[in-house]
């Protein structure tokens, strides 16, 4: 999110979604602006942002033609709910031009989709029914979904202003000091095709979680081809399951400001010729002694990169932990990225006394159980973690970091044959799982159970598009 040295992979990306946009959907450059409707196009159920407003409770069907317009926000104290099925298109643009769906704080979402059928929310040029039809680098075609809670986040008096949306606009706040803060429903929800860029660090990511509560359930979710991050949590204390989030341009999953969620069957998978980090773990905002501390719990993810020798000399390290984040990762898989594994922020303690170093000195970072391999500095401890302190963590045999093949069944990054069940003896048993309830209790390592069905088959466009079976 927060790197310069991706700006022109962006700018190309943008480049390239102007000229789909006017390919397929026949616009000019003039027609970018998501400010009204195309030529009042009697095939569309049109979405506006004052479509739902304070109070309302809006329903959307399974069935129709639905295309949202700029800015549509769930306003505070109105409820918006999808049937399993529906598809919501998003008008093209960028910035504030951007067309993107915002709950505020104190609005509603029910996305409650199945397997069978999911909700999809993806770009006005995408064909669901044809596969084919869009490359995988066709991105940043329209925003992404964001959602706003009234959990604590460790910004200046608890509140936030998300980023992606203008500052001057009163409904991009989140924060408060409501943990169990309840926004709603996302289930089998695939988001395509998506990402938007204000500025430099100033994005819609494909889906964007401010301050959201553990009262929300957020499981069986996509992010598939989006310009910027897959998921980005800003404080919060929201749990999540099952995540895939598949060739974006950014960070896989990036946390920030004190977010102190749990997570569980997280996989991400990152193209060869762009994407950043596996987990882009931040602790604060312009802060870094800013409480609470980011300490989320994550269990069984499976993290694949660009691959060894791929070009993408983007694609550093699986995770970075800095500006005094802490988090923990146990029976997780991080495999094939063009660097190491994991690097920790250390700064001098005369200009920055905390840092993600602390954090790991202090017990707030605990990395075990896990399974590293395939890293272009190297399969040994010195290129996985290349830092004097984190190696000496990662080696202690206490930790039980595994250096080792996982064995999966087929990496692809082009079609199919993705098969990210591992079969490795150090992958597929010994897993200690967190004793919290919301942690499923398995036996194995990574996002998938070696023996069983990939629960990401029938309902994701990776499904659609034939990269997994």
């Amino acid at each position: 999110m927060h790197h310069k040295s991706r700006k022109m992979l962006k700018i190309l990306g943008l480049l390239f979604a102007v000229v789909m946009i006017a390919m397929i959907s026949g616009c000019s450059d003039d027609d970018e602006s998501s400010t009204g409707p195309d030529d009042n196009d009697s095939s569309y159920v049109y979405i506006f942002d004052d479509t739902i407003e304070p109070g309302d409770s809006v329903h959307l069907i399974a069935g129709e033609n639905y295309l949202a317009s700029g800015f549509v926000f769930v306003d505070s104290g109105a409820i918006l709910s999808m049937d399993p099925g529906t598809v919501v298109k998003f008008r093209p643009g960028q910035g504030v031009n951007a067309s993107a769906l915002i709950v505020a704080r104190y609005g509603k979402i029910y996305a409650n989709g199945t397997a069978d059928n999911p909700i999809i929310l993806t770009a006005q040029a995408d064909d669901v029914d044809d596969p084919g039809d869009l490359p995988l680098t066709a991105k940043g075609l329209w925003g992404g979904l964001i959602i706003l809670g009234d959990a604590p986040n460790n910004n200046t008096d608890g509140i936030g202003q998300v980023e992606g949306i203008p500052s001057d606009e009163e409904r991009g706040a989140f924060g408060g000091d409501n943990s169990a803060s309840n926004s709603g429903v996302v289930r089998y929800v695939s988001i395509r095709h998506g990402g938007s860029e204000i500025g430099a660090g100033n994005e819609i990511n494909g889906l964007t979680l401010g301050s959201v509560g553990s009262g929300t359930t957020i499981e069986y979710i996509e992010v598939f081809s989006n310009l910027d991050d897959g998921v980005e949590f800003f404080g919060g204390t929201v749990n999540t399951k099952h995540i895939a989030v598949a060739f974006c341009g950014d960070d896989c999953y990036d946390y920030d400001e004190g977010f102190n969620g749990k997570g569980q069957f997280w996989f991400a998978i990152q193209m060869a010729t762009d994407g950043n980090r596996g987990g882009e773990h931040d602790g604060a905002t312009g802060n870094e002694q800013a409480t609470p501390y980011a300490i989320p719990v994550i269990s069984n993810a499976t993290y694949i990169g660009s691959g060894t020798g791929a070009s993408n000399a983007d694609n550093d390290y699986a995770i970075i932990m800095r500006d005094n984040a802490g988090g923990q990762y146990y029976n997780s898989i991080f495999y094939d990225f063009v660097g190491g594994g994991l690097t920790v922020e250390d700064m001098p303690s005369s200009t920055h006394p905390e840092d993600s170093r602390g954090r790991l000195e202090d017990g707030d970072m605990i990395f075990e159980n896990n399974v590293w391999y395939s890293f272009g500095a190297g399969n040994t401890a010195e290129g996985i973690w290349d830092q004097d302190f984190v190696r000496t963590y990662m080696t202690d045999p206490n930790n039980d970091n595994d250096i080792v093949d996982p064995v999966f069944g087929g990496v692809s990054r082009s079609g199919g044959g993705l098969d990210p069940r591992p079969s490795a003896a150090e992958a597929t048993s010994g897993a200690d799982i967190p004793g919290d309830s919301f942690f499923d209790q398995v036996s194995y390592k990574g996002a998938f159970d070696p023996s069983g069905t990939l629960w990401l088959s029938s309902w994701t466009a990776l499904s659609e598009y034939g990269f997994v079976q």
